[in-house]
């Protein structure tokens, strides 16, 4: 978003201002880390030990592909695969960095198994979950400033955790499910969530989130919430009724 002050040396100084405190805020720390990691441990994600056990993931439908569109592309991404709120979160983002900047943005590392550790990875990484994506820094002053005070804002409501990373220079955002999921059904007139997350019968707004736990089946799951089988598939793009525990889902309403 834009702002437009009628004294062009004040919004100057402001613009500066907010630049360098975004830049500030998104530097990251080891408290930073560890927040993330705990969000990680407090959602009961799975950390994916190697490639196999990633696709895996895909074909059960815990994890789906980030394809692109005209918003976004993906660019050297070995796993292009995330958790569905985490694609939730690129084709918002995405949308919107397109209506301000003009250009695609672009994801450059989603999943990331253990057995594909970088060497500037910290040993608390949650790229190995799905919870995390890489994005490029842009070159344009504009869109640069634009990602950096948008992350900026998502982070303090307590949605997301970003840090601008500078070699290679990237933005590294971990989505925190539940609050994030609650964050967008908040929102319902987002066409881009409407389209990234089917719920059928009932809009996004009137569903909530499952944590499945050991035992769980889908006819269980959706016996105890009052849908149906294929409502819930619907919901999470499930292309078969595997799950797992941990994995988070979003359930229709009634």
């Amino acid at each position: 978003m834009r702002l437009v002050f009628s004294i062009f040396a004040l919004a100057a100084i402001a613009a500066i201002s907010t630049t360098e405190a975004a830049a500030q805020t998104l530097r990251g720390s080891p408290a930073s880390v560890e927040r993330i990691y705990q969000q990680a441990l407090g959602h009961d994600l799975h950390f994916y030990e190697t490639g196999a056990g990633v696709y895996r993931a895909v074909e059960r439908g815990t994890l789906v592909r980030l394809d692109g569109n005209e918003n976004y592309r993906t660019h050297n991404v070995s796993y292009p695969f995330a958790l569905p709120i985490a694609e939730v979160f690129v084709n918002r983002l995405a949308d919107q960095y397109r209506a301000a900047c003009g250009e695609q943005m672009v994801v450059t590392s989603a999943v990331r198994p253990r057995s594909f550790r970088l060497a500037n990875s910290v040993s608390r990484s949650v790229h190995p979950t799905g919870m995390a994506i890489d994005l490029r820094r842009p070159t344009d002053p504009t869109c640069l400033r634009w990602l950096r005070q948008t992350l900026l804002s998502l982070e303090r409501t307590g949605v997301i955790e970003a840090v601008e990373e500078r070699r290679p220079p990237h933005f590294h955002v971990a989505i925190f499910p539940r609050p994030y999921l609650q964050y967008v059904q908040r929102r319902t007139d987002d066409p881009v969530l409407a389209s990234a997350v089917p719920v059928e019968p009932m809009e996004v707004s009137d569903a909530t989130s499952y944590q499945v736990r050991p035992g769980d089946t889908l006819w269980s799951i959706a016996q105890r919430n009052g849908t149906t089988v294929d409502a819930i598939k619907s919901a999470n793009r499930l292309s078969n009724p595997n799950i797992q525990a941990g994995q988070t889902l979003v359930i229709p309403a009634r």
